[in-house]
């Protein structure tokens, strides 16, 4: 019963209207920055690397690998996985695009989340809930950022973190044959000793951990693809052709790999689901910009790199299908999840891990297909890699589901209770380290889907907010790029608005300015 409520709800939330709703507003926003992801390239990276940082924020670098901890994880192997099984190759296409198209929508929403930060505890916090409710004011903004926040500590506290826990344990166990419950205790140990540390333990695992893996699992996609060179050309002429129909075995499913390149993309990046907004506020930075243009940048690392990583590991191992999603070849109903393929044992249990259909069909194969001829012993290298690199991934996922989740929580608790802050948070704590351990050893076919129904939910109602917001979004770009052509640099750009225009930005409108007088720092005139 639970299942097909959950299931139809889906379709409603993640109907057409929401994933071209994204993709027209990737769009939008990419004309009105006059497509800043190609004009401040560059800067993005430089900028990445700058290296503010404070005893209240973190720096730029750890905000956006604290960003693409949550970003990169099971679905940059299930999701790609399920594009291309479903919509073909050009699927992989029609995913570059919508994170290209994307990086406009990360740059206004992260924007917005810096520009709204507050400063709560000796940490910086912000997000969706925080600009709906200090953007939008008076009693519609907040309801609608206590709605929001109660919608995203659902989503990400209790129903999402089962999924990639699942995803670790199953791969575990398929690669080395460790039992499911030794996972789900090493998870809780180590998921506990993290977060119980607050956000800048989580930011310096993850700035420790997600870019080595995030490099090795590249690494391993560049190998492959030079042992495998001379199929490379012919590889992306089949990406292409496909993505318009022009390949005459995907013609007739043009629609569906729009659809799931699109929506897989948009799974992947998050670009638009009010994730990002999060990690972006809790940077330290002169200007809400630059924390924008460098979570901008972290959509291009998400899908370009690393999805395209996977796509042509898939693609040159040559095993890959191609459905529309409902049915197989032979016209027999096909199995398969709205959150991505599984593989159905005999015994009835599902593996959502992808290392079935994408491990050992792909890198096993592709390596021993190449023209170096591995040895078939080599069979089997493919899960144990992509096992540990899942875990990393995945880890990391629930880290930032974490911060996300606590963030909402101190949102909620600073403005109904502030004398419970600490003992929701811990509550919190314990919900989400409950739910890692139970996704671990149990199949959640209905977690998936209510999961998916979370994040369907923080994108209807985040997407609206940035358009309402989309003034003071776009003011903080113009005011930074005023200022790089004045002096030649962004670099000593520093934010302040007109309180007109967000009266209710206090971090930039009085406890910044009232920082750089103590220190010393006279504010330029404007």
């Amino acid at each position: 019963m639970v299942e097909t409520i959950v299931g139809w709800l889906n379709t409603v939330v993640w109907s057409k209207p929401l994933v071209f709703g994204l993709l027209f507003t990737g769009i939008s926003f990419s004309l009105m920055t006059r497509f800043l992801q190609l004009r401040h390239f560059k800067e993005m990276i430089r900028l990445m690397f700058q290296g503010e940082k404070s005893p209240t924020g973190i720096s730029s670098f750890q905000a956006i690998a604290l960003s693409l901890a949550g970003r990169v994880g099971t679905g940059n192997i299930v999701g790609v996985s399920t594009a291309i099984f479903i919509g073909g190759p050009g699927a992989v296409f029609w995913m570059w695009i919508t994170a290209f198209l994307g990086a406009g929508t990360a740059y206004v929403e992260s924007a917005l989340g810096q520009i709204f930060k507050r400063e709560e505890e000796g940490e910086y916090r912000g997000g969706p809930a925080y600009y709906i409710e200090q953007g939008i004011q008076g009693k519609f903004g907040k309801i609608y950022g206590l709605l929001f926040a109660l919608v995203t500590i659902v989503s990400v506290g209790l129903l999402l973190p089962g999924v990639q826990s699942n995803a670790i344990a199953s791969s575990m166990h398929n690669a080395f044959g460790i039992p499911t419950w030794i996972i789900a205790v090493l998870l809780i140990i180590i998921l506990s000793l993290i977060i119980f540390g607050g956000v800048k333990w989580i930011a310096t695992v993850a700035t420790a951990v997600v870019p080595f893996m995030a490099i090795i699992y590249i690494l391993m996609a560049v190998i492959i693809i030079v042992l495998n060179i001379q199929q490379v050309p012919a590889l992306f002429a089949l990406i292409f052709k496909s993505a318009f129909g022009m390949e005459a075995a995907f013609g007739g499913i043009i629609g569906a790999m729009i659809e799931i390149g699109v929506k897989r993309g948009l799974y992947s990046n998050e670009a638009g689901q009010g994730t990002g907004p999060h990690a972006a506020a809790a940077a330290e930075v002169s200007h809400p910009a630059k924390q924008g243009l460098v979570q901008a940048f972290s959509v291009y690392v998400d899908t370009l790199f690393v999805c395209t990583a996977t796509a042509l590991i898939i693609l040159i191992s040559g095993t890959y299908n191609t459905t529309d999603g409902t049915t197989a070849a032979d016209g027999s109903p096909r199995l398969i999840h709205d959150a991505g393929v599984y593989v159905q044992s005999a015994d009835g249990s599902k593996d959502y891990s992808g290392t079935a259909m994408y491990a050992q069909a792909g890198i096993d194969k592709a390596l021993q297909g190449s023209h170096y001829h591995f040895d078939p012993m080599f069979s089997g290298f493919g899960s144990y890699f992509i096992a540990v690199a899942l875990f990393f991934f995945a880890f990391t996922t629930i880290l930032a589901y974490y911060y996300i989740a606590e963030t909402n929580v101190s949102f909620i608790t600073n403005r109904l209770a502030k004398n419970q802050n600490k003992l929701w948070r811990n509550v919190i704590r314990v919900v989400l380290i409950g739910a890692t351990g139970y996704g671990a050893i149990k199949t959640a076919d209905v977690a998936w889907a209510m999961g998916d129904l979370g994040v369907g939910m923080m994108a209807w109602l985040n997407i609206i907010a940035i358009w309402l917001l989309l003034k003071p979004a776009m003011h903080s770009l113009k005011d930074f790029e005023a200022h790089k052509k004045q002096h030649g640099t962004g670099k000593t750009a520093i934010y302040q608005p007109d309180p007109k225009d967000v009266p209710n930005a206090t971090f930039w409108l009085e406890d910044y300015p009232k920082r750089l007088r103590e220190e010393g720092i006279e504010l330029p005139k404007k």
